[in-house]
């Protein structure tokens, strides 16, 4: 009986809103539920509110944590946590003016690049499939943010293909931002006049109740709101369905921090410190027999995948891999049960002394690695990942054919790698803290699959060259893991997250 009469006063509310909103905006504006027809969208403009009709948490504070951590460090993190119950307690303005301060206050302009580097992988784990089918049907996309520009225009532009991203603005002073908004977005007003001529084909699209104060819907024919209850049963946008696929990000933070995962995630840090130092302990003093089992009493999750002819492979055995962390080639020298040498390209100078096996530096000189990898593979087993640089995502990165030039034969390594809490990889200057970081991880896991020996100057049966067994291979790892081939390399990877091309 109370859950009626909340029903029927939940209704009346509704539609009492709705009365008040017609009348406070132009008179020709229907504001109706969602969904819209799929009809009334073809050829339309739609103007979509992205907390409100886009994402299918209404939630900012997890975007706004991501910038105090990755941007700021854990102390502006920590004190963003601390003043969340006061945040929750005030306005939605007032909460968005708090949160920009804390987060954007003294950063540098021209080096905050979370919008195109970090946040895009959380945008799009909350997109709800629902509005993103409104906006993929319409002809024209315009979204509207009530957070800053700088946080959501890469993502909107490059991965939903949004023509127009209106967010808000920051002011700066002397190249930092200051943590203050403008009044009025320009972007806003220019997009207001240009939309004004072509109201008759512009729909809006938001959430009820975050997205009826926006300005833009005063230029729309039609808004469509729908409800938090109807938002909640959104199914997540599938990644196959990415305008654009998500192969790169950088950051260090693997889960999405809601208020309470990051009070987990602080609580955890001292434990997982000392703990990360245990485990490099283990890695580091004692031998295999008596390591791994140590490892994964202490959380670490492994599991070791052979093939009958990988058991063929001799000492002096060339070994290529997937890259997915620096542990890479310890790994495989566990799941082999003798030392290896690996050859790396930027792994800091600590991390190389504290390396249990040996770590050779490659020179970026075709003859000259070619010459060293001949050298090394003599003296015994050497891995090489051709990838050059890691991925997180299941995609691979174009091997490079030089591996295929240092010996006839080769075995194919398949590694995957889980993480819950911190990501081991970075593009970042503290790269001496990839492996640490990993370790800091509660339950990581490994999975390590040696593939069958294969010749490298054949396939099928066929004389190849070394790129063609160079893609050959990649296309069997990709295989065997369910990972996509790319033609991507590290120099891409390194402008897009770095803004260098990865020789530094």
């Amino acid at each position: 009986m109370a859950s009626k009469s909340f029903s029927k006063f939940f209704a009346y509310f509704y539609r009492f809103l709705l009365r008040r909103l017609r009348s406070a905006h132009a008179t020709h504006i229907r504001f109706q539920k969602w969904p819209p027809l799929p009809d009334k969208l073809s050829g339309q403009t739609v103007v979509c509110h992205m907390e409100g009709g886009l994402l299918r948490s209404s939630s900012i504070f997890p975007y706004f944590m991501l910038v105090a951590m990755e941007a700021g460090g854990f102390f502006r993190a920590l004190l963003l946590l601390l003043l969340y119950p006061v945040i929750a307690c005030l306005g939605h303005e007032m909460r968005l003016r708090i949160m920009v301060v804390v987060c954007f206050c003294g950063l540098r302009k021209e080096k905050f690049k979370l919008g195109r580097t970090v946040l895009p992988k959380f945008f799009l784990e909350d997109v709800g499939m629902e509005g993103f089918e409104i906006l993929r049907r319409s002809q024209r996309k315009v979204c509207v943010s009530a957070m800053p520009t700088v946080m959501v225009e890469g993502f909107l532009r490059e991965y939903l293909e949004v023509e127009v991203a209106v967010g808000r603005e920051l002011k700066v002073f002397g190249g930092y931002y200051t943590g203050l908004m403008e009044k009025d977005s320009l972007a806003s007003k220019v997009l207001l006049g240009r939309e004004k001529a072509r109201e008759a084909d512009v729909i809006g699209f938001g959430g009820y109740p975050n997205s009826v104060h926006l300005p833009l819907f005063s230029h729309c024919k039609e808004v469509y709101l729908v409800s938090e209850a109807d938002k909640r049963k959104w199914r997540v946008l599938p990644r196959t369905e990415y305008p654009k696929p998500l192969i790169f990000h950088d950051g260090r933070i693997a889960f999405r921090p809601t208020p309470i995962s990051t009070l987990c995630m602080f609580l955890w840090i001292p434990l997982a410190f000392l703990l990360a130092i245990a485990r490099a302990a283990i890695f580091i003093f004692l031998p295999y027999i008596f390591s791994v089992p140590l490892l994964c009493f202490m959380g670490m999750h492994s599991r070791v995948i052979t093939s009958p002819r990988s058991h063929q492979a001799t000492r002096r055995q060339l070994y290529i891999s997937n890259h997915r962390t620096l542990l890479d080639p310890l790994y495989i020298s566990a799941a082999l049960g003798h030392h290896v040498t690996a050859t790396t390209y930027s792994v800091s100078r600590i991390s190389e002394m504290l390396s249990p096996i040996r770590t050779v530096r490659l020179t970026r000189n075709r003859d000259q690695d070619k010459g060293l990898m001949k050298k090394l593979l003599h003296e015994g087993a050497l891995v090489v990942c051709p990838e050059g640089t890691t991925c997180r995502e299941p995609y691979l990165i174009r091997f490079s054919p030089l591996f295929a030039e240092v010996s006839e034969d080769v075995v194919p390594v398949a590694l995957e790698s889980r993480v819950s809490m911190f990501y081991g990889t970075s593009t970042s200057k503290l790269k001496f803290l990839d492996p640490l970081c990993f370790l800091m991880n509660p339950f990581p896991r490994y999975v390590v699959e040696l593939m069958d020996k294969v010749a490298t100057g054949w396939i099928g049966g066929n004389k190849c060259s070394s790129c063609e067994i160079a893609n050959h291979l990649q296309g069997e790892i990709g295989k065997l893991l369910g990972f996509e081939c790319t033609s991507f390399t590290r120099r891409d990877k390194y402008l897009m997250l770095a803004s260098n091309d990865g020789s530094l």
